[in-house]
């Protein structure tokens, strides 16, 4: 009874080893057939549509007498375009973005990022005041500057991290802009931009790689001692908003010469924009001229905002911005047509 108690059971054993050897070998091979199957459609696979609007237009900054002066104005090429808008971020400082601001996926109805309303939290807190550096230096800049510029880019790359289709962008034009400007007492107004690049590098078929390299900072203001002290405009995307207001001042376009002919108070603001010496102008007067200036060159319907950073007063609206249409995600249906990161206006 042992002996074939034994006898049965190893021969149910080699029977049922044999049967689990050959599950085995059969799960490894179906197993082995989805994997196969899943990296393929993975590789193969076409990436979530990210769409990205943009603020563009034109920022317009002018340093007077007692404050800076931020002026924006919206460039609606497209279709939901945003204005370009200031955003405080202390008292004495605001920043403006540029570029890709707006991040959702249409697919998902997920919103990614607001950028501008992002901003004043991806900061964080200001550190002390170091030494300021000259103007025109670029590469190496203030700590606090360098702060928010950074903060910025690290919410980008939260935000580019997870886009894996190639994406087309015009030569040298950058993914985003960032416009600062402030007050900073026992040292004066400074005005810097900080531009973000994209990079991306070949995975497997079509899938790639993305992230937002260290930004690029250039302070624009104070000028060196041989340099004008007049208006600094920044345009995105780059090129498209041209001539800038200065240069149509110079050129006496007939929109601004009427203006400057219409009151003394306005040629004389006028003049000494083209003389460079913006930092005698009154703030009431030059507020006055910059408003009229950007109304009368603007496109029709195109939004605008205005503010002061008072080097007593502090931040302060002129011009608040108006109120956002709903949200494109709550919208019927995008135009078939809209740009997107992966299909690019002009594309």
């Amino acid at each position: 009874m042992l002996l074939r108690f034994r006898r049965a059971t190893i021969v149910s054993l080699h029977r049922l080893f044999v049967l689990m050897f050959l599950v085995g070998v059969a799960a490894i091979f179906c197993f082995s057939r989805v994997y196969r199957a899943l990296a393929q459609n993975l590789s193969d696979q076409p990436g979530e549509e990210v769409v990205a609007n943009l603020a563009a237009g034109r920022v317009v900054v002018a340093v007077v007498k007692d404050a800076i002066l931020i002026a924006t104005v919206e460039n609606p090429f497209e279709a939901q375009t945003h204005p370009p808008t200031p955003v405080p971020l202390s008292g004495q400082r605001a920043g403006v973005i540029l570029g890709a601001v707006d991040w959702f996926s249409p697919s998902s109805k997920v919103q990614i990022a607001r950028l501008d309303r992002d901003l004043p939290h991806v900061h964080g807190h200001v550190k002390p005041q170091g030494p300021r550096l000259q103007a025109g230096q670029e590469g190496s800049e203030a700590t606090d500057i360098e702060f928010v510029g950074e903060g910025l880019a690290d919410r980008l790359n939260e935000v580019v991290k997870n886009l894996h289709a190639k994406m087309e962008l015009p030569a040298g034009e950058p993914l985003a802009e960032l416009v600062i400007a402030d007050f900073i007492p026992g040292y004066g107004p400074e005005v810097w931009h900080v531009n973000y690049s994209i990079e991306q590098f070949p995975q497997r078929g079509d899938f790639w790689e993305t992230r937002v390299p260290r930004p690029r900072f250039l302070q624009d203001w104070p000028p060196e001692k041989d340099q004008p002290h007049t208006l600094l405009e920044f345009d995105y995307p780059p090129g498209l908003t041209t001539p800038t207001v200065l240069e149509m001042l110079r050129q006496k376009d007939p929109r601004l010469e009427k203006l400057s002919n219409s009151d003394p108070v306005m040629a004389s603001v006028a003049s000494m924009l083209l003389k460079g010496v913006s930092n005698k102008i009154a703030t009431a007067d030059a507020t006055q001229f910059l408003r009229a200036a950007l109304n009368a060159i603007s496109p029709p319907n195109a939004r605008e905002t205005v503010a002061s950073i008072g080097f007593q007063s502090g931040f302060a609206w002129i011009l608040q911005p108006p109120n956002e249409p709903k949200p494109a995600l709550q919208q019927k249906e995008r135009p078939a047509d809209a740009p997107t990161l992966l299909k690019p206006s002009g594309n």
